[in-house]
């Protein structure tokens, strides 16, 4: 998934100095952007007040979207460096492109993971002939330092382990979840789990009290610790849960995020995640001048440019604005 905004601004993030240590309840609200022609999604990462969670550094919410007469998504090709990219879906259709060569169409509750490294290019697209309803999330992890210049790759994980409880089914996405643990390839201490709440679920989800979280509303109504949850937002956890009380009345979708607090600072600017401004104006003038990043072969239409750097140098700083 691309940041298709035009005109981009850098996103300051990372370190632990402003980490919550303690369990909180910061109910975190979307704002509408546009992706491409026809799909608009609820970006929750970044956020005015949170910027990561665990290495989680993006997250688009979009649908459900009635696309029966509609292109639905397609979002041009497009570069990415220092970060992997998460495509789940519970609606719809997505086929993946890339420099690699790839061309896979991602399902409902199906793993498409792709690690951009130190460059990759890719496309996404609804397909031709398509379901009627797209809703699905994208999301970004960043990669920590020692693993932010692997060579780029993309996994399919069309089955994925479970992890339950009374009233619930939990799929974990990204690493481990209650002894369940996800074959997709990870390089920081991660939790991304795809939770189905059975009508009158009430119960308390085993975490890890090292680990930072989120949870994020699919569909439905739920409460997460007795916060009421919509779809399309997110509630920031904190530190220092050893649980997390989850119940729904009619039933519900809730994604649950969560990690070791990143370490490190990082600057992400338009679709590109590095240390240093001058790491990110090499990125764009490599994808600009065509090289290093490779060719998406297959789209019907022009590759994304790049929007202008700002006038100030990028710097890292903080979690928080």
């Amino acid at each position: 998934m691309s940041n298709l905004e035009r005109r981009a601004t850098a996103t300051l993030c990372g370190g632990r100095s402003e980490v919550a240590a303690e369990p909180v309840r910061e109910l975190l609200r979307s704002r509408q952007v546009a992706l491409g022609e026809s799909t608009r999604v609820r970006r929750l990462l970044p956020n005015l007040g949170r910027r990561m969670v665990g290495a989680w550094c993006f997250v688009d919410h979009y649908g459900p979207d009635d696309i029966l007469d509609e292109p639905g998504m397609q979002v041009p090709p497009h570069p990415h460096t220092g970060l992997q990219t998460v495509s789940w879906l519970h609606d719809g259709e997505v086929l993946h492109r890339d420099s690699l060569g790839s061309l896979q169409t991602i399902r409902p509750r199906e793993l498409g993971l792709m690690t951009a490294g130190r460059a990759i290019a890719h496309s996404e697209e609804s397909p031709a002939d398509h379901p009627r309803i797209l809703h699905g999330a994208q999301l970004w992890v960043a990669l920590p330092e020692e693993h932010r210049r692997v060579a780029p790759a993309f996994e399919h994980h069309p089955v994925l382990p479970v992890a339950t409880g009374p009233g619930l089914t939990g799929t974990v996405i990204l690493g481990d979840l209650d002894g369940a643990r996800s074959p997709g390839t990870v390089h920081t201490p991660i939790t991304g789990a795809d939770l189905a709440l059975a009508p009158g679920c009430d119960v308390r989800l085993p975490l890890e009290r090292d680990f930072e979280y989120a949870a994020l509303a699919m569909s439905g109504e739920a409460e997460a610790d007795g916060v009421r949850l919509e779809p399309g937002s997110m509630l920031y956890l904190g530190c220092g849960r050893s649980e997390l009380p989850l119940r729904s009345d009619a039933g519900a979708g809730v994604m649950l995020l969560g990690g070791e607090p990143f370490e490190e600072k990082i600057v992400m600017w338009w679709n590109f995640i590095g240390r240093s401004h001058r790491e990110i104006d090499e990125a764009r003038t490599d994808w600009m001048e065509g090289s290093r990043f490779g060719e998406v072969h297959g789209y019907t239409g022009d590759r994304l440019p790049a929007p202008g750097l700002p006038p100030v140098a990028l710097k890292p700083r903080g979690r928080v604005r």
